[in-house]
């Protein structure tokens, strides 16, 4: 596969963007980790505020009853007419999630604070919210977890997890996650990351400057430079799936015109992304 890729700037001047989802109206939700809130680039170029003001939102899902599913200190369910706490457990905040085909939120847990240097080194886990609000501790030790998703059949979980610069796989049996193992190595420091209808995976590289897409063996394929060396999440948008909507955390160079700080870009993909399901979970009753 080859491609040659074309950034087309959406939107600039925030802080670290995180979270990129994209709905069936081609609306861009996004958040801004150390500035606070949720926003939604309209189709129009409008920016609306979704959720205000919260931050440490790294990583998020749509709803099917409306709204977002937001991590941060807790998983909330946010919408218009208020929000619900999903999962509180006793961590220090969430990242990044994804849901399956059910509709299950996958989301994995910070028990130390990334930006803190004097935080204790202590490893996360990855869990599972079911339908009926109860959750799942899915597996331990992951040292800064990032970008989750699923192959086309859902039979594999990808998982970042930036310190040690790995991309975990597990197999996926209905409700059995096992058998974690590397995919990737990778020492530009994998984020975020989408899966396509082909089984490839493309990840963000926080320190790496470009998204890089792997095949289903974990071979380096396609890379799509970005002008930014803190590129920290990707997702797949448009009536057929082939949008790739890219943010980054800052230092974009000039000659785009940014205002600096992170970025929205988008170009075009050779193959199409997988939907990410709606989430369908309710608060434990």
């Amino acid at each position: 596969m080859s491609a040659d890729f074309e950034l087309e700037l959406l939107s600039s001047g925030w802080g670290l963007i995180e979270g990129p989802r994209v709905d069936e109206h081609d609306n861009f939700y996004f958040s801004d980790v150390p500035n606070g809130g949720v926003r939604r680039l309209r189709p129009d170029g409008e920016i609306e505020i979704v959720v205000p003001k919260r931050r440490g939102v790294g990583g998020m899902v749509l709803h099917a009853d409306g709204g977002v599913v937001v991590s941060g200190r807790n998983i909330q369910h946010v919408t218009d007419a208020g929000s619900e706490v999903l999962f509180a457990p006793d961590v220090a905040g969430f990242n990044d999630m994804h849901t399956d085909s059910l509709g299950r939120v996958y989301v994995g847990s910070l028990r130390r604070n990334p930006f803190d240097e004097s935080s204790p080194d202590e490893a996360g886990e990855l869990y599972r919210i079911n339908l009926d609000g109860s959750t799942d501790e899915v597996y331990g030790d992951v040292q800064l977890t990032n970008g989750i998703g699923f192959s086309p059949d859902g039979t594999r979980l990808y998982h970042s997890d930036s310190i040690p610069g790995r991309v975990w796989v597990s197999d996926v049996d209905g409700d059995v996650v096992s058998n974690r193992r590397e995919f990737v190595a990778e020492r530009k420091v994998p984020d975020g990351l989408a899966v396509d209808v082909d089984g490839g995976v493309w990840v963000a590289l926080a320190e790496g400057g470009r998204v890089q897409r792997y095949t289903p063996d974990g071979e380096p394929d396609l890379a799509v430079p970005v002008p930014d060396q803190f590129v920290t999440s990707v997702c797949f948008g448009g009536a057929d799936m082939r949008d790739l909507y890219i943010v980054t955390g800052g230092s974009t160079a000039d000659a785009l015109g940014a205002a600096g700080g992170g970025c929205i870009f988008r170009t075009r993909a050779p193959v199409a992304g997988v939907p990410t399901p709606l989430a369908r979970v309710r608060p434990a009753s």
